[in-house]
């Protein structure tokens, strides 16, 4: 096949910058997939704002059906996000026998298996490079370099806009609303950012990864999310205090008959190889029972970094379709689901070390009150940290735990805010030192 014809659904910020990247390294985009990657059709519904690209406007559509049922069309790459339409589009491309490439990582991790049955059924290619860790090559790390691996753990900084406040709120000391606004002045956070400081974007990205890892889809709805906003600044120079980095962190592991699968805050230790990990960068931690340790690290987002790993999709489908491949892989990279009826321990179960701060009334025998309800849970003391008074009258308490049980830490916070002395909620921090 003389050239591969592309048709790209969503010209913003991603689809710009695929357009750029195809436009801008046309020789080395040709000379790798072995044939010219020619853009075939644009659509959006916005076909009239400058994207300081020079293109010719016949290529330009607001109806994207013109570029799913164009036949000269090889590759259809959707990059308008959410759910619907993206999802028709997606489906209906595919019974039309066009691969797809996506960027899409919301509608994979909550319909996964609609579309994924849907690739192998009409025997054509997904491919979501882009879908986790902006230019990363995460996912085909996952699919190609590591296949010979049963993957035991998965443990990354997923979402960029959570650790740049993390980092500014560590390095300044700033409270978490001053820097979201500082974030969402400079362009590096939606406003609010919402799906990115609860989890839910980073438990996305888990949720692709540990389904490629492991061969099925996993539920999105059952992966634990917790968010950042509770965090202050005190808390994150306690930790410091005792050794520890505040992340959000995106947790996998093999259980052998289930898998673990949360997202929250996570104190590790400064030396660990994620501590280090700052600004708006990710990191994704790996360990393979043959490859061991291994550590993907680089921008998680952003327009030049994902248009990356979207025409790096692009290229390899270049190469299968020139030789006349279609249907290259199963999308998750397992021809036989390796997880069907695997699930997720619940989080109740999670034995963990533990961070509090409680805020209590300056009395004699608090300390001993909430320790015996922690006794009563049996959760052992690891350190304790006891500062001056603060302005309203409370005394922050913190406690470092040995490992201890989810449900019983649930139990013992509920009791002790029910304190009489206590004066506002506890903070709990789960502490990653495995």
């Amino acid at each position: 096949m003389s050239e591969i014809n592309i048709g790209i659904i969503g010209f913003g910020t991603v689809g710009a910058g695929t357009v750029e990247a195809l436009m801008e390294n046309r020789e080395i985009i040709s000379n790798r997939a072995g044939t010219e990657v020619v853009i075939r059709k644009i659509a959006d519904l916005d076909t009239e704002s400058d994207r300081g690209i020079t293109l010719d406007r016949e290529l330009l559509t607001t109806n994207s059906m013109d570029v799913i049922e164009d036949p000269n069309v090889n590759v259809i790459v959707e990059l308008i996000g959410g759910m619907e339409p993206a999802k028709e589009y997606i489906l209906k491309a595919m019974e039309n026998g066009k691969h797809v490439v996506t960027a899409n990582k919301a509608l994979l991790a909550e319909h996964g298996r609609e579309i994924y049955q849907a690739a192998e059924r009409c025997g054509v290619s997904l491919a979501f490079e882009a879908s986790v860790g902006g230019g990363i090559p995460i996912v085909r790390a996952l699919r190609c370099g590591l296949s010979a691996n049963h993957i035991q753990t998965i443990m990354g900084i997923l979402n960029g806009t959570s650790n740049y406040i993390l980092t500014r709120m560590t390095r300044e000391g700033h409270p978490y609303n001053k820097v979201v606004q500082d974030a969402v002045s400079l362009g590096l956070a939606e406003d609010p950012p919402t799906l990115d400081v609860d989890g839910t974007d980073a438990a996305h990205k888990l949720a692709i990864l540990i389904s490629i890892a492991f061969g099925s889809p996993v539920s999105f709805e059952e992966i634990f999310r917790e968010g950042i906003s509770s965090l202050t600044p005190d808390d994150i120079r306690f930790a410091s205090e005792f050794g520890y980095s505040v992340k959000l962190l995106a947790i996998g592991r093999n259980l052998g008959d289930r898998l673990e699968a949360r997202v929250h805050p996570a104190m590790i230790p400064r030396d660990h190889i994620l501590a280090n990990v700052n600004e708006a960068y990710n990191a994704i931690y790996l360990e393979g029972d043959f490859v061991g340790p291994n550590l993907y690290y680089g921008l998680g987002a952003g327009k030049r970094p994902t248009a990356s790993a979207v025409v790096s999709d692009i290229i390899d489908l270049a190469r299968h379709i020139r030789l006349g491949v279609n249907g290259i892989m199963p999308p998750l990279a397992h021809f036989r689901s390796t997880g069907h009826g695997i699930t997720i321990r619940p989080m109740e179960e999670l034995t963990s070390e533990f961070y509090f701060r409680f805020s209590a009334l300056d009395r004699p025998g608090v300390l001993s009150r909430i320790a015996g309800i922690l006794a009563d849970q049996q959760i052992s003391i690891f350190s304790v940290i006891q500062k001056g008074r603060d302005a309203g009258g409370s005394v922050p308490i913190v406690m470092l735990t040995h490992e201890a049980l989810e449900s019983n830490v649930r139990k013992a916070v509920s009791l002790i805010d029910q304190l009489d002395v206590a004066m506002g909620k506890t903070v709990m921090i789960r502490v990653e030192n495995r």
